[in-house]
């Protein structure tokens, strides 16, 4: 465990990053999960909370290059977009329509007839 204790009525925290320890900085998110419940407590770091889709997404990036590690037998682009298309899901995203070509259209066409 992170913090070298593993009874499960510890919080287990995971280590700072060295480059925060050695340049400082300061953190801007934190979650945990506390008997299957997710806990969330975050500074309010930008002016518009736009800019928290860049740092969601940056996440999702760096998660996908953990999962791609850590022997799951995927790529780091695969776990990238599974995560990517979970959390659109999750937020009510529609699924993208892939525009038809022509030849595509006349086929539907045929088939319904």
């Amino acid at each position: 465990m992170a913090n070298g204790n593993d009874d499960p009525r510890v919080y287990q925290a995971l280590a700072l990053p060295e480059q925060a320890l050695d340049h400082g900085g300061q953190e801007i998110l934190r979650l945990g999960i506390v008997n299957d419940e997710l806990y969330v407590s975050a500074r309010p770091s930008f002016k518009d909370p736009e800019q928290w889709g860049d740092v969601l997404a940056e996440v999702a990036r760096r998660l996908g290059a953990i999962y791609a590690t850590q022997q799951t037998g995927l790529t780091k682009k695969d776990a990238t977009v599974r995560i990517a298309e979970a959390f659109a899901a999750d937020m009510g995203a529609r699924p993208v329509r892939v525009a038809k070509s022509p030849a595509q259209k006349s086929a539907a066409k045929r088939k319904k007839r």
